[in-house]
């Protein structure tokens, strides 16, 4: 019976496709772990043994969103009658909501200032990655070498003088400071993954499009971006990744301002303790824009990770 080197027995598919699968399951406890925690009560998610089965609640979304303040039986009985289910829930705790909570603004602060700065990773990145791959330029593998370098480095270890500077230069606590920070530090990726993209692309589609008669800028934006679509698509999901989750500067240069949900989701404080199903439905909101993107882009992502894996 005759039978392909390459091509894997129905035994080795059964048992990879199970390997995977049971991955899968065991990476995706610890996320559907905290999205359950967020549906749970106080009392709920401190419990021991942990509760899987319990009654659903929606008090750690309505913590997440409240500022709510302990008051006396008595001032309790003298208040109307809640006007919606989020009062109805606090006043079940002998609290009143005093006010929002500042988790929107900083969760705002995040999707501008993480998406800004994977933009202009890309775009910064995506021309100094075709000027490194189609042009001459003198020391090339040692500057491409000192942009990656910039990469090695530990935020600690750079984060007093960038306090230092940004404080002089009156960026601290700012968008716009963050999301240049959060670039020099994504651009180097950006850098050497899409240069590794643009290598892969011919040079004869740029050399076709300028004997037609197009310009240099032109022949980038119409031949060399579509089919780099994949290199870019994949790049910005990691840059995103890392501005979207990065907490050491954030802690650092932001307090109030800029502050991103990263610093401010470990702040939230319940009456007695920390409040896990809050912190918990916090933590579910904020993964589900880099969720979602990644999703959108899934496509492009396996193939951009594949792209130039096997040359001809």
């Amino acid at each position: 019976m005759s039978y392909s080197v390459t091509e894997p027995s129905p035994r080795q598919k059964w048992l990879a496709g199970t390997l995977v699968i049971l991955y899968a399951v065991i990476t995706m406890i610890p996320l559907l772990w905290i999205m359950m925690t967020g549906f749970k009560t106080p009392p709920d998610s401190i419990s021991y043994p942990p509760k899987v089965f319990f009654e659903p609640s929606v008090e750690g979304y309505v913590n997440l969103f409240t500022t709510r303040t302990r008051v006396s039986p008595e001032q309790l009985e003298s208040l109307p009658p809640p006007e919606n289910f989020a009062e109805e829930i606090v006043r079940n705790r002998d609290m009143v909501i005093a006010g929002p909570s500042k988790f929107a603004g900083r969760f705002l602060n995040s999707v501008i200032i993480g998406f800004g700065s994977t933009f202009l990773s890309i775009f910064l990145g995506t021309l100094a990655a075709y000027a490194f791959s189609r042009f001459r330029i003198p020391l090339a593998d040692d500057l491409l070498f000192f942009i990656l370098s910039t990469r090695m480095m530990p935020p600690i270890a750079v984060a007093i003088p960038i306090f230092l500077m940004y404080r002089k230069l009156g960026l601290s606590d700012t968008h716009l400071g963050m999301i240049l920070l959060y670039t020099a530090v994504n651009i180097s990726l950006a850098v050497w993954l899409l240069k590794g993209f643009i290598d892969e692309i011919p040079r004869e589609y740029e050399e076709a499009a300028l004997i037609d008669g197009y310009t240099r800028f032109q022949a980038f934006y119409k031949v060399v971006l579509p089919q780099a679509a994949t290199g870019i698509a994949s790049t910005a999901i990691f840059c995103l990744i890392f501005a979207w989750n990065e907490y050491a500067f954030a802690v650092l240069l932001t307090s109030g301002t800029a502050q991103t949900a990263p610093p401010f989701i470990p702040t939230i404080i319940g009456v007695g303790g920390l409040d896990w199903p809050a912190i918990a439905a916090g933590a579910t909101l904020f993964l589900l824009p880099v969720m979602i993107f990644t999703v959108m882009l899934r496509k492009h992502l396996l193939r951009g990770i594949t792209f130039g894996a096997v040359r001809k």
